[in-house]
């Protein structure tokens, strides 16, 4: 016989009100001042997550760098000294009839080229880490060089390896730009560099060019001047002013423009120095001894 014990056992569970929370079977807003455990628990894992990615991270770049580091030394090692260089920058200059030593770097010239090939000169060791990321960065996605060799691995390549190109050729000389900024001064790599570094026209050397266009020595170049000699070094037959004038005014102003942003000129005086006359002569003036 049913009780009325049975009853109240078997009785339905009352449905819960509708509401904002009715969805939520069982769960009811939180009651003022406590944690809402659920945002508490998603932001633990938002932050493990982050850990996790920092670590992997961290753990790449480490990687890399330590690659990088093997990779430098193995460089460092196959690489020969560097400590002949003064003596194949004299043959250099032999070779082309341009007297060695020549005269020492006027600081408008360092200036202009330091500027505009490497502003980083007096401060890298030999290489420069961003232009070396770039680099690999170019080789892997397989867009064109953007340039970036230091001075010191311009020079290593005036004297190690004219001529040859190629990835490996540029590891050489990025080896090569590190011995040579370890044995020599900076003012030394850049007297080195002003005496081997060909000027277009026939002019080989710093002595050479200045004479030649401009009928006057090194360190009497005036900043458009030095300016103007400095943007030759990369393309001297494109740019050389005697036969492309336009072409060389342009790669003029880039310089000058390098001067303002290393802060060697204001805005001002770079306009003053390009609106000078140049009095270019393209050829050796008999009061000019190179």
């Amino acid at each position: 016989m049913a009780t009325p014990w049975d009853s109240a056992r078997t009785a339905p569970t009352s449905p819960l009100p509708a509401g904002p929370y009715a969805g939520d079977a069982g769960q009811f807003p939180p009651a003022p001042g406590w944690p809402d455990m659920g945002r508490a628990v998603h932001g633990q894992r938002r932050a493990r997550r982050r850990h996790r990615w920092l670590r992997r991270t961290g753990a790449v770049l480490m990687g890399l760098f330590l690659i990088g580091a093997l990779a430098l030394g193995g460089l460092l090692l196959v690489t020969p000294s560097v400590a002949d260089a003064p003596t194949r920058a004299q043959v250099i200059d032999q070779a082309h009839h341009a007297a060695y030593p020549g005269p020492p770097v006027p600081a408008r010239f360092a200036a202009s080229l330091v500027s505009t090939e490497d502003h980083r000169f007096y401060s890298e060791p030999g290489l420069d880490p961003f232009a070396v990321a770039r680099l690999v960065a170019g080789r892997v996605t397989g867009r064109p060089d953007q340039g970036g060799a230091t001075l010191y691995q311009q020079l290593a390549k005036m004297l190690y390896t004219p001529g040859r190109s190629g990835l490996a050729v540029q590891a050489e000389q990025v080896g090569l730009g590190i011995k040579l900024y370890l044995t020599f001064p900076p003012a030394q790599v850049l007297r080195m560099y002003a005496d081997v570094a060909y000027f277009g026209h026939g002019y080989y050397g710093l002595a050479a060019a200045s004479c030649g266009y401009f009928g006057v020595t090194p360190a009497g170049l005036s900043w458009p001047q030095a300016a103007m000699l400095a943007g030759l070094v990369q393309a001297p037959s494109a740019d050389d002013p005697v036969s492309h004038f336009q072409i060389a005014r342009a790669r003029q102003s880039h310089v000058l423009g390098r001067l303002v942003a290393t802060g060697t000129l204001t805005q001002s005086q770079a306009a003053s120095a390009y609106r000078e006359q140049l009095h270019l002569i393209g050829g050796p003036s008999t009061g000019c001894h190179a």
